[in-house]
């Protein structure tokens, strides 16, 4: 007899969870140090944004292809597990390389492998809480994930700041970062390993074969992709392909800022990978992993399609954030715009702390967040943490007082909460279990387009109309996340999943 799947206990919740502790504490170590670094090993301000596209293009590239791989994966670890295992391995290696790199390239691609593996562990995350818990828990599996990041993040980023109050040097000679980076990022290899690890030993996984089973129970049929005409794949192609090689051959022959090559050349790849898939199909070959994702891309339901507006507007106002916040602070509020000098790095250690504060405030809004969901409903709730987040962001250009910068954390934090747990209560209901990986993957894409957009328009941007002012980066981040919050009131919330609203108890 097919029998849903059990409700889970507070406890096996918890433990299923905790690993996203250890990714989150590496994940901050880096949002709150990798300018820093950059600026440290001689980077100029306006080629941060494209030294950071490492994490947005690992993340477009590696996600997808993790997410449909570990829907097909059966091991002894089971299905999701080996990913968050051997992800945290390579992970925890890069953190303890990446404060010791000696030159900027070198940095620069330890930020690259860093991120891969991050990814690795962090997508099939997403899919276990869909993998594991009932409908009716799954918002409350989303939530306890979100209370975790906010956690892990409130020491990762406070580590260099609490690291220089017991006396470890915050200062270095030129080149070479301080020892409070570098212990911390040692601190965090330990953390996420041992936190992945938790999660990997106390946590069991249904086999494909029962997971087959719950679905027929839950949903009555089976998910099948829609397989798409080579003919549709090959239109597409040229729409994408066209764009892509106009604007390449536009910035070469007018020399116009080469960070736009990020992207043309997105457009061109999408465009060349739609054609390669189109030729496949025309010419009867099997399917691979590649079109099966492209068909499942051009698939998705209603609510997700409707959820990447809002999740484009939202991830570029973080990414706006985690690039700037360090030389906007540093520049205005204390001063500096100097890595060797005692004043930037004491700002350098603030944003730290700025950055434990949003996280912390979103651990404690992952608790207030089900209350506003249940009065309001998703989306509302969801608008209004955005617009938090809104007036956080641009009450930097108003606030003199470093002091005074931990009130405008409050609106950060909400509104980051928000973002890690109500757009995947609302796309919970109509993912299919056999694809979550592969969708979840997919939904990705939407956070990481905004971050490639971000990383080769907003140096631009800000040099050629706020003067190459980072404080202003933050402005356009406010006004990103008002949009999206307007967005939110447009998703289509029929379904079950939808009704539940996220919890941590």
């Amino acid at each position: 007899m097919v029998k849903e799947k059990p409700d889970l206990s507070f406890w096996q919740i918890w433990n299923m969870c905790f690993g996203f502790l250890g990714i989150q504490f590496g994940f901050a170590l880096q949002n709150a140090n990798v300018s820093r670094i950059f600026q440290t090993l001689g980077a100029e301000m306006d080629t941060i944004p494209l030294l950071w596209i490492a994490g947005p293009v690992t993340g477009l590239i590696v996600q997808p292809i993790v997410g449909h791989f570990s829907d097909k994966t059966w091991t002894r670890l089971g299905r999701r597990r080996p990913y968050f295992l051997y992800g945290a391995m390579v992970t925890s290696l890069a953190l303890i390389a990446m404060p010791n790199a000696g030159v900027l390239w070198v940095a620069a691609g330890m930020l690259w492998i860093m991120d891969a593996a991050i990814n690795v562990s962090m997508e099939p995350f997403r899919a276990f809480v869909g993998d594991n818990l009932p409908k009716r828990q799954q918002a409350k599996g989303y939530a306890m994930q979100s209370f975790f990041i906010g956690v892990g993040a409130v020491v990762a980023s406070m580590l260099p700041w609490i690291l220089a109050k017991f006396g470890v040097s915050n200062e270095a000679p030129e080149g070479m970062i301080p020892d409070t980076v570098r212990y911390a990022f040692y601190a965090g290899a330990v953390v996420l390993f041992a936190a992945v690890g938790w999660t990997v030993y106390r946590s069991r996984e249904y086999s494909p074969e029962q997971l087959a089973e719950f679905e027929a129970q839950e949903s009555g049929e089976r998910h099948h992709s829609e397989r798409r005409e080579a003919a549709a794949y090959r239109r597409s192609a040229f729409a994408w392909l066209s764009p892509g090689l106009l604007a390449s051959g536009a910035i070469y022959l007018w020399g116009w800022d080469p960070q736009l090559y990020i992207l043309s050349v997105a457009l061109t790849v999408f465009g060349l990978i739609q054609l390669w898939v189109s030729r496949g199909r025309a010419s009867g070959k099997a399917d691979n992993g590649l079109s099966t994702v492209m068909d499942d891309l051009f698939a998705m339901p209603t609510p997700m399609k409707q959820l990447a507006v809002v999740q484009f507007f939202s991830w570029f106002a973080l990414f706006a954030m985690w690039i700037y916040t360090t030389a906007a602070v540093t520049s205005v509020h204390f001063g500096s715009s100097d890595p060797s000098s005692a004043a930037f790095n004491e700002g350098a250690n603030w944003v730290g702390v700025l950055f434990a504060a949003y996280n912390g405030f979103s651990a404690i809004a992952a608790i207030v967040i089900p209350v506003m969901v249940r009065q309001l409903g998703l989306r509302m709730a969801h608008l209004i943490n955005l617009l938090l987040g809104a007036a956080g962001l641009a009450s930097f250009l108003v606030i003199s007082d470093p002091t005074l910068l931990l009130v405008a954390m409050v609106g950060v934090g909400f509104a980051w909460a928000s973002i890690l747990s109500l757009p995947y209560a609302m796309l919970a209901g109509c993912l299919p279990a056999a694809k979550m990986g592969v969708y979840m993957g997919i939904f990705n894409f939407f956070i990481v387009i905004p971050q490639l957009l971000a990383a080769s328009v907003l140096g631009l941007i800000l040099r050629m109309g706020f003067d190459n002012q980072p404080i202003y980066a933050l402005a356009i981040g406010a006004v990103s996340l008002v949009i999206a919050g307007v967005a939110a009131l447009r998703v289509n919330q029929n379904g079950a999943a939808l009704a539940q609203s996220p919890s941590v108890s």
